[in-house]
């Protein structure tokens, strides 16, 4: 359980960067603030995905509830202005707020009334359920709950001009033809709360403000000890919605039941199962994973590198082996595409089908099954004949040395992809060490698994021949660590990056210097994790804040990536090297700002503020698996 008091709850500014996330199996959420303040235009009780979560739209953003005791009125809902002012302000009556078996709980203290409300949302379809319930009372009191309403894509806004169309249904509305939200004594109103704003949109450089549709009210006198819920869904209706207050009694059932398949048996590890469960999502072809939310869909590099720690270490070996027998039914060219956030499939990445092939072996190791090894043999084999021969944007293993070279001017193939206006911040032409790494290991890890299922190959002299090159290329003169990349436009790159240490994790790779994991923990290791790039590098970048461009040069030029603490952990150990308490600091993370969860990036300065996705799939996976190597 992650808790908080009056302290934090009745403090905007600490309460407001707390968020919370509830999600529905499919990529569709709720999300919102411990102080119930909408502060990102992401932030809605409703947001519905479509398949693989390329996008998203946002119905129902908020349900502010007034409470009538006898003469006194509390406004209990936290709303901000275009003008600056906050109105109401009912944050300032929360006694408390809580996180437990991933439902977010808010508790109200208004002198002799105590008013709680859950969320929770449906697995497997659109809906989200929200009950209120009183605590105490002196006798009966009436709640009032107003829908705030849009239907518009995720990362936009939406300004009134023209009245929405609303249909009247039993118990209550449909919104534009687009979602239905039902409850007690539902009376229709309607008019534009204009000016509705959203100060992390501000902070991150766009647009903060948007209007939403009051649509009415809901009302229900309850006596001490009643529940009322209200349910929102997205079509397909299927008849009559949920209960609030089932949906609520599942959510948490779910939650329990995944701890106890996991093996979970601390606190810690227990918060990470549900948290890990977010990102799992059912497609029309098989489950998938979410990058991250509130903004990234299904992303091949995100789902592989994330695959160990959502799939095997949660215990989940059936949707492991559909993920892989999915992805492995879509290679082309021996490539995965990478996203298809942006309304195509793009196949731009030099290392998702690389992962695809080290999950294949993790896999077979936590299960043994050698007859899915045997279905994706074909797949694993076109991975690899088109990387020696060449594939797209000139990745190729150079016939000189066995080494993967990539890369092609105006393009960025690596996980640091980050672009301003088309043109690459990270570029990292040529062969990288990470890429690299995970060739050798792709072709070894292969070969032995050809091996088993009795498949004739001869990967393993391909692996030979490339693990010699890299043993005598990659190493810097000094012995201090690894060249980032070699044989690039401009030559070898020295930077002192965490890249390097996929190099000495890889059992397979000639690279166990304790001399790199030493240099990494000295020059990048910070309590959230290692910094992309050393502070003493003239292009570092200690603040990953500011607008769109301002963030993406930061974004892999110093900021701090959480997952790449799987990484450490696996070189660290390799090597022998000492790990104690390198998880502690994000094991306290998860009461820090995506609540329960991983944030996607961090400041490479301290105090290291959380930026980027409050929720991002990698950060909780390698946190799990990490976990799970050094418990």
């Amino acid at each position: 359980m992650i808790t908080f008091g009056r302290q934090v709850c009745g403090d905007l500014d600490a309460a407001s960067t707390r968020e919370w996330l509830v999600t529905d199996g499919l990529g569709g959420y709720a999300m919102g603030t411990v102080a119930g303040l909408r502060t990102r235009r992401y932030h809605g009780l409703l947001v519905a995905a479509a398949p693989g979560a390329s996008s998203r739209m946002l119905g129902l953003a908020a349900l502010d509830p007034v409470v009538r005791a006898g003469d006194r009125v509390f406004r209990l809902a936290t709303d901000e202005w275009a003008g600056g002012a906050v109105d109401p302000a009912g944050h300032v009556h929360l006694a408390e707020f809580r996180l437990e078996d991933g439902v977010p709980c808010w508790r109200w203290d208004l002198g002799d009334v105590v008013l709680e409300r859950e969320i929770a949302m449906a697995h497997g379809r659109p809906a989200v359920g929200v009950v209120f319930r009183v605590l105490r009372a002196p006798g009966p009191i009436t709640l009032e709950l107003t829908p705030l309403c849009t239907w518009r894509d995720a990362h936009g806004e939406r300004h009134g001009d023209i009245e929405p169309r609303m249909i009247p249904v039993a118990d209550g509305f449909e919104f534009d033809g687009a979602y239905r939200v039902t409850g007690p004594n539902w009376q229709p109103g309607g008019e534009w709360f204009r000016g509705v704003h959203a100060r992390a949109e501000a902070a991150r450089g766009l647009n903060p403000d948007e209007d939403l549709w009051a649509a009415g009210w809901f009302t229900a006198s309850l006596a001490p000890g009643a529940s009322v819920g209200v349910t929102a869904a997205a079509a397909p209706y299927g008849g009559v919605l949920p209960p609030a207050d089932a949906l609520v009694a599942a959510a948490r059932s779910r939650a329990r039941a995944l701890v106890r398949g996991a093996g979970a048996t601390d606190a810690v590890g227990r918060q990470l199962v549900i948290a890990a469960d977010q990102f799992v999502i059912d497609t029309p072809t098989g489950p998938s994973a979410a990058a991250g939310y509130p903004w990234f869909g299904e992303w091949s590099r995100d789902l592989m590198t994330s695959f160990e720690g959502l799939f095997l270490t949660t215990g989940r070996l059936d949707e492991a082996r559909r993920v892989l027998l999915r992805a492995g039914a879509t290679v082309s060219e021996g490539m995965l595409a990478n996203t298809a956030d942006t309304g195509t499939l793009e196949y731009n990445t030099a290392d998702a089908a690389l992962w695809f092939l080290h999950a294949i072996d993790r896999y077979c190791a936590a299960s043994g099954d050698l007859d899915t090894v045997a279905e994706l043999a074909d797949s694993m084999n076109a991975v690899l004949t088109h990387h020696q021969r060449g594939t797209r944007y000139g990745i190729a293993a150079d016939p000189a040395d066995g080494l993967l070279t990539q890369g092609k001017p105006g393009f960025a193939l690596t996980w640091m992809d980050a672009r301003i206006g088309g043109d690459p911040v990270t570029e990292r032409q040529g062969k990288a060490v990470e890429i690299n790494a995970l060739w050798i290991s792709g072709l070894a890890t292969t070969a032995a698994l050809f091996d088993r299922i009795r498949r004739p190959n001869d990967w393993a002299s391909a692996a030979a021949r490339a693990a010699a090159s890299f043993e005598r290329r990659f190493p810097r003169p000094d012995g201090s660590g690894l060249y980032d990349v070699v044989d690039g436009p401009t030559g070898d790159d020295p930077s002192v990056r965490p890249n390097q240490l996929l190099a000495v994790a890889l059992p397979h790779v000639p690279a166990a210097d304790p001399r790199t994991v030493e240099l990494c923990r000295t020059a990048l290791l910070t309590s959230l994790g290692p910094r992309s790039l050393a502070p003493d590098a003239p292009a570092y970048r200690g603040r990953h804040q500011g607008g769109p461009a301002d963030r993406d040069r930061a974004y892999h030029q110093g900021t701090v990536w959480p997952w790449l603490i799987g990484p450490f952990v696996d070189a660290a150990q390799r090597v022998g090297a000492d790990v104690t308490g390198v998880l502690d600091g994000l094991e306290l993370h998860l009461g820090e700002w995506g609540l329960g969860s991983v944030s996607e990036t961090t400041d490479g300065d301290a105090p290291h503020t959380a930026t980027g996705c409050p929720f991002q799939a990698w950060s909780v996976a390698e946190l799990l698996r990490a976990r799970a190597a050094v418990l």
